[in-house]
């Protein structure tokens, strides 16, 4: 991996100032991605209902793709019932037996009110079974980059073999938010009444005078009280993730806290603009010895108010680059750090074309490579 430093800017250490009690927790800008903050965010974590915010993702998808619409009905299966409905004595939406509800009832059962009922017949419509649908949102997981999500049910049982992190469902709901804007709403919903039951929202943050406008809450027993949240101040979007309070109250006072310091801290600040280049590859048997690489959109990023302390840059490649090079193509990451902790990732595209360089140009590039080999081998490895 090839990388050079690109830049130094002036950066509070306010991420070390602040703390909170929960075991895990991170903050992140919803726009630029920027890490604001971060507790033990890469630990394992059991997502209780949580999980439900995978399982709404899926449904969006479909929705999106036009294999499921909001006016389609669903049968309340026995085991939608039995198991996630009033028999089971969880969090439900009193969706009765063999009942037929509209998938918008259903999305506002699964989000509002946190219904396990309106969870297993969403993944049974989707799926088959709960089991499929499990698998499905594991994948789903993973296709979009978040490898340490694994679940087995779409609800969020206590089961060993279902584990989050932090980290990972923050940029979740990043991904959510930003991917289906129309149906997050319903995240923001204050109550729903099914079957002449009125509930409230699950969320206590919607009542808080913070901007909240979702996402999810969750416990388990052993595990203690999670919640993935997002708010809005003044246009600016921040998105945390919790877990493993010790009760309801300190879910929520942590959570408030930390909002408050995030949007009390940070201001956004433009690095580079779209189309700038922003620093160059290497690249071998080429006409030109390297290619300028460039960002699609601005390069944005949260920092501190008052700055104290340096980010640090460097961009990542595999390299050198083999001509011929065409314009338009991936080859490298932007990565932004705050002492040890990356801050921002993004990826870099060519912004030329390079052609395969004379028999000389080359010779003269393998020589080069050789050489640059041998010190590496011989010298740096002393």
């Amino acid at each position: 991996m090839c990388w050079l430093l690109l830049l130094s800017l002036p950066c509070a250490a306010a991420d070390q100032a602040f703390q909170t009690s929960a075991p895990q927790a991170i903050l992140i800008d919803a726009d630029t991605l920027t890490v604001l903050y971060e507790k033990n965010a890469d630990q394992p974590a059991k997502p209780a209902s949580t999980s439900k915010i995978m399982t709404a993702e899926l449904v969006f998808e479909a929705i999106k793709e036009g294999r499921l619409k909001l006016d389609d009905t669903v049968e309340i299966s026995e085991n939608a019932w039995r198991n996630g409905g009033a028999p089971a004595h969880g969090s439900t939406m009193f969706a009765a037996l063999h009942s037929s509800v509209r998938v918008e009832d259903l999305i506002r059962g699964l989000v509002i009110v946190s219904g396990n009922d309106a969870a297993i017949a969403l993944a049974e419509r989707l799926a088959g079974s709960e089991g499929a649908f499990a698998t499905r949102m594991t994948e789903r997981a993973h296709e979009l980059g978040f490898t340490h999500l694994t679940f087995t049910d779409s609800w969020g049982k206590d089961d060993p073999d279902q584990r989050v992190t932090a980290h990972d469902m923050a940029f979740l709901a990043a991904h959510l938010i930003r991917t289906y804007p129309d149906l997050y709403r319903y995240f923001g919903e204050k109550d729903f009444t099914w079957n002449k039951i009125k509930q409230p929202n699950r969320n206590p943050l919607l009542a808080m005078d913070i901007g909240c406008d979702g996402l999810k809450t969750g416990n388990i027993d052993d595990s203690g009280y999670g919640i993935v949240a997002s708010a809005v101040q003044n246009g600016q979007r921040l998105i945390l993730a919790l877990y493993g309070a010790k009760s309801a109250k300190e879910r929520t006072d942590e959570a408030v806290r930390i909002f408050q310091w995030g949007f009390r801290t940070f201001a956004i600040k433009t690095l580079f603009s779209g189309g700038e280049v922003i620093g160059y590859a290497r690249v071998y048997g080429g006409t030109q010895g390297s290619v300028p690489l460039v960002s699609t959109t601005p390069v944005k990023l949260m920092v501190p108010r008052d700055p104290t302390e340096k980010l640090t840059g460097r961009i990542d490649y595999v390299g050198p680059l083999v001509a011929p090079v065409t314009a338009g193509k991936q080859v490298a990451h932007l990565q932004i750090f705050r002492g040890e902790n990356q801050v921002l990732d993004v990826p870099l595209q060519t912004a030329a074309d390079v052609k395969v360089g004379s028999l000389s140009r080359r010779a003269m590039d393998a020589s080069l490579e050789y050489a640059e080999e041998l010190f590496r081998k011989y010298v740096l490895k002393k």
